[in-house]
């Protein structure tokens, strides 16, 4: 028998907020975290908007002479750990602002999901490098740019000395490193695990790349809150996101033994490779819906016990269509009586920034009894008939949510949190 897996914390750096009561509010509320870009100066660029994060103080969590030896997605993470650990009450701050570890800190393991690591570093050596040489790039480039220096720093800081895992599937990430670390649990090998997903790529190198392939939504540079469109006949691309979104993952009986407050059930987790192409799904949405079928057999669920299916949803004109096909493969009929909404048309697209998000909404609705709506869709696709909860939160009992993410690659990821019942 498997071992169960709940929730009992959850930290969140974001677009729309930099704590769980902000994050929820903007769900609720369907507001848009995207504007004109600030982090550097887009003029001359054809995309001009993201989501950024805003008003992200690293002291808040962070020694300032720590801070300066991470990456801003390491910061991001850092940050949204520690008050993960705070909602689960598994951290401790001492008068001269050290933090401790309140669980076995050898059975305590992170997973976290990144895209491209330390990008803002890796554009500004390579700066320093082209322009002045080699002598003149940053000492630290190498140990502030590489993906898995989140999960280093994390342990580092916290103390924690189980498995500190980089997981790096693209956009699936972030859902990826939540998937393995419920695996860890399962076996044994840890009673709790840090999991989630953090990226900030929000820089002229992405930007431009995103670009140039054509995957950006660049018509609506004058209205950066309305460019963001999943399902919506008139979308034209993701708008590029950052942030970081981090659970705290224990088995249950560790959970209860301590008197925690749980907050979800960690009921199930698929993943699945399309081997079809390298930034496009498959066409029949087969691939995805693979991994969702997986994710429900693992749960002991059927289609027809899930209410709401947050969605990857990214606004582009292949993503949105195929997704759709996606949803039908796995749930069948149930499909049409299922709640689908995409956040991304709130917080853009974080890549593995958005698996932790959306595994965070998809609770968040669970406890609050809400959908979280998908903002601007004025006109659906014809291709794109479901329930997407348009514009507006609606609400209604959830008993188990379902949250799909697709990376380049051909990667796909799905999660099932459910309603916790104590046996």
């Amino acid at each position: 028998m498997k071992q169960k897996v709940v929730v009992t914390g959850m930290g969140v750096i974001s677009p729309l907020g930099n704590s769980i009561q902000e994050f929820e509010t903007a769900l609720k509320a369907g507001r848009s975290g995207i504007r004109r870009i600030t982090l550097f100066d887009p003029t001359g660029f054809e995309v001009t908007i993201a989501g950024e994060v805003k008003d992200f103080d690293p002291t808040r969590w962070i020694d300032k002479k720590d801070a300066r030896k991470m990456a801003r997605f390491t910061q991001f993470a850092v940050a949204a750990a520690q008050d993960a650990l705070e909602q689960a009450g598994l951290m401790e701050v001492a008068e001269n602002g050290r933090r401790r570890l309140l669980s076995d800190p050898h059975q305590t393991g992170i997973v976290l999901g990144n895209g491209i690591g330390g990008f803002e570093v890796v554009t500004e050596s390579f700066r320093k490098l082209f322009d002045q040489g080699p002598r003149r790039m940053l000492p630290l480039t190498v140990p502030l740019m590489i993906a898995n220096e989140a999960a280093g720093n994390m342990s580092i800081i916290l103390g924690s000395k189980g498995p500190a895992f980089t997981q790096v599937t693209a956009c699936a990430s972030g859902t990826d490193a939540l998937g393995q670390g419920l695996d860890l649990i399962r076996s044994g090998r840890c009673a709790v695990v840090l999991a989630g997903g953090t990226e900030a790529c929000i820089v002229p190198f992405a930007i431009g790349g995103f670009q140039m392939l054509k995957t950006l939504s660049s018509k609506r540079n004058h209205e950066p809150e309305k460019a963001s469109r999943p399902f919506d006949a008139d979308r034209d691309g993701f708008v590029l996101g950052e942030g970081a979104g981090i659970l705290v993952l224990e088995s249950e009986v560790h959970a209860l033994r301590r008197g925690a407050a749980i907050l979800a059930e960690f009921a199930g987790y698929g993943a699945s490779a399309d081997a079809y192409h390298i930034t496009a799904p498959t066409p029949l949405g087969d691939g995805g819906g693979r991994a969702i079928v997986l994710a429900l057999k693992d749960a002991d669920l059927t289609p027809e016990a899930v209410q709401y299916y947050n969605a990857h949803g990214t606004s582009t004109e292949i993503n949105d269509p195929t997704e759709t096909k996606m949803v039908k493969y796995a749930f069948g009929d149930h499909a049409y009586k299922l709640k689908v909404s995409s956040i991304k048309s709130m917080t853009g697209h974080c890549i593995a920034g958005s698996g932790g998000f959306e595994a965070i909404a998809s609770i968040l609705a669970i406890r609050g009894g809400f959908y979280p709506p998908t903002i601007n869709l004025d006109k659906a696709d014809p291709a794109c008939d479901l329930d997407y909860v348009p514009n507006t939160v609606q609400y209604g009992p959830i008993d188990a949510a379902v949250s799909g993410s697709l990376g380049f690659g051909g990667h796909n990821g799905a999660v099932v949190f459910k309603k916790y019942l104590k046996n």
